[in-house]
């Protein structure tokens, strides 16, 4: 049987441990305390981040790293992206050297403007950089939890990696692709976070079908010019990961990010917002991180500007929009136009 060690109890980690349990995988999720895992255990339900979805009788927690994790084929990553680091530094140690890794943590550290493969290969070192996978695509928990069609990337430099893990993870409803553009599955996974705040935002003013459209569309221009500057292939945006996310959390009443976008139009302020929710909102952290790897390869993001300004610097939504409406007149696919 195959063994599937989940680090972190995040709602996303639990619904694709309680997927691969069902499946007849024998599943460990990781908590960070001894109480954490028992309570998961006696309620047999991860009651603050997947409420009402009973744990299979194959799945449970603990709290040892090396109970979760010596024995596992697989290891997901389903942490936040800013603790992704910190949360590497206690278990990379207790890895079976064989194990392979997925992260699904859709985000970029601020600090170093990182993607996770990138964290994950600095914080474990070569012997597991052939392993490494990132998971991503327009994969709301709620609805993989009850078993709708979805569909998913698998993202490796090692095809035989991304392979063995689409395998791992496939079930009827739930399709896996695999793609070799790391860079690019990570950084629409991340990005399109950003623009589903500034579609948010337009919703939450009341604008319309051609408001959220242009958001959405102009929103996946920025994407691809920052990942093709970062070495993404163009391509990979028009995908699951790119296109196929961005309009899943730009448009779905699921959106964290996009809900965040709503309620700041409506002059709530963020820390409120961000501390009524039960989950993270990581379009919030990737604004920051975004706007300092663009910076870094002189690429331009109008849109993430202004969000960046309405999150930080007291700019408010309706303030936003003339800022876009009225840069200078350019040609839509960023080329020079002959005089």
């Amino acid at each position: 049987m195959t063994k599937v060690a989940v680090v972190g109890t995040t709602g996303w980690g639990t619904t694709l441990g309680t997927k691969l349990a069902v499946a007849g995988t024998e599943v460990i999720l990781w908590a960070r305390t001894e109480e954490e895992a028992t309570k998961l255990n006696t309620d047999r339900e991860n009651i603050a981040h997947l409420p009402s979805v009973p744990f299979p009788d194959n799945l449970r927690a603990s709290s040892s790293p090396d109970e979760t994790l010596a024995a596992a084929d697989l290891t997901i990553l389903a942490v936040p992206a800013q603790t992704m680091r910190d949360n590497l530094q206690i278990v990379g140690k207790h890895l079976h050297d064989s194990t392979l890794l997925l992260s699904i943590s859709k985000g970029i550290e601020i600090e170093t403007t990182k993607r996770m493969s990138e964290v994950i290969s600095e914080e474990l070192g070569n012997s597991f950089a052939s392993q490494i996978a990132i998971l991503s695509g327009p994969n709301f928990a709620k609805e993989v939890v009850q078993d709708l069609p979805t569909t998913t990337v698998i993202a490796s430099t090692n095809a035989e990696v991304a392979s063995r893990i689409q395998y791992i993870i496939s079930s009827p409803n739930f399709r896996a692709y695999t793609n070799e553009d790391v860079i690019g599955v990570e950084l629409g996974g991340s990005l399109k976070n950003v623009m589903a705040l500034a579609v948010g935002m337009s919703d939450g003013l009341g604008f319309g079908d051609n408001t959220r459209a242009a958001l959405i569309t102009r929103g996946l221009a920025e994407m691809t010019r920052l990942g093709i500057a970062a070495g993404a292939q163009p391509l990979t945006f028009a995908g699951l990961a790119g296109m196929g996310d961005l309009v899943a959390t730009c448009t779905s009443q699921l959106s964290r990010n996009r809900f965040v976008g709503q309620e700041l139009a409506k002059g709530r302020q963020l820390e409120e917002i961000l501390s009524s929710m039960s989950g993270i909102a990581e379009g919030v952290d990737t604004t920051v991180a975004a706007l300092r790897l663009a910076m870094k390869l002189k690429v331009e993001m109008p849109i993430a500007e202004q969000v960046y300004r309405v999150l930080f610097e007291g700019l408010t939504v309706k303030e936003a929009v003339p800022a876009l409406m009225e840069r200078e007149l350019k040609h839509e696919l960023n080329i020079e136009v002959p005089e």
